[in-house]
């Protein structure tokens, strides 16, 4: 099997959100649910001394995720008909919506938040990793409309012999969970000492 993976250089990413709007588009996708998007994390704080100057440690940057078409995805794992696939070919973690009942085990089990309930047509809804646009020989859509080329797209192996091996950032969730397909850069705020102070400040927005 050829694992096909993400790279998000997210010291890039202008939190523009073009990659989120593509996809949606692309997908036809109503204004409830998105495959991708971006996450604006920040954090820190102002103090002041005795002579009252005032310093600060606050950071802030954006993220992009989706699906990472994990080694061991919990979607697959916890589907109780086998709707949700990771196709032998792409590695893509797709579903079948013929068999899918609906029941939203995996919209509470994937820690990336990648599989969506649509509501209207009470089945599992997700990235495919625009399977037919790479089978094709070209890239998913999120990759081709970033305007900063902070997305990249392709076999993980190559990505992290190219980019490196990190695939955790905050505030996604503890790679040891999934084993996801990603390769990030992260921002030079990612290094800011008041890191653990940080929140997600879009959470209705990437709900």
């Amino acid at each position: 099997m050829t694992q096909y993976g993400f790279y998000i250089d997210s010291s890039r990413c202008t939190g523009c959100k073009t990659c989120e709007l593509a996809c949606k588009d692309y997908n036809d996708l109503g204004p409830d649910i998105a495959f991708r998007k971006v996450m604006d994390f920040e954090g820190g704080m102002w103090t002041s001394d005795a002579n009252g100057c005032w310093t600060t440690d606050t950071f802030g940057y954006a993220l992009s995720d989706g699906c990472n078409h994990c080694d061991n995805p919990a979607c697959v794992e916890i589907c109780p008909t086998g709707s949700l696939i990771k196709d032998e070919k792409t590695g893509f973690v797709g579903v079948d919506t013929a068999t899918c009942i609906g029941c939203g085990s995996c919209t509470t089990a994937c820690p990336y938040g990648a599989p969506k309930l649509d509501d209207a047509a009470s089945v599992c809804v997700k990235c495919d990793g625009c399977k037919e646009r790479v089978l094709a020989g070209g890239r998913p859509i999120c990759v081709d409309a970033c305007p900063v080329r902070a997305l990249d797209f392709g076999v993980i192996d190559e990505l992290r012999a190219a980019y490196g091996d990190l695939s955790d950032l905050a505030p996604l969730a503890d790679s040891a969970m999934t084993g996801p397909n990603l390769v990030i850069k992260p921002p030079a705020a990612a290094d800011s000492p008041s890191i653990d102070t940080g929140f997600l400040a879009n959470p209705l927005e990437v709900a």
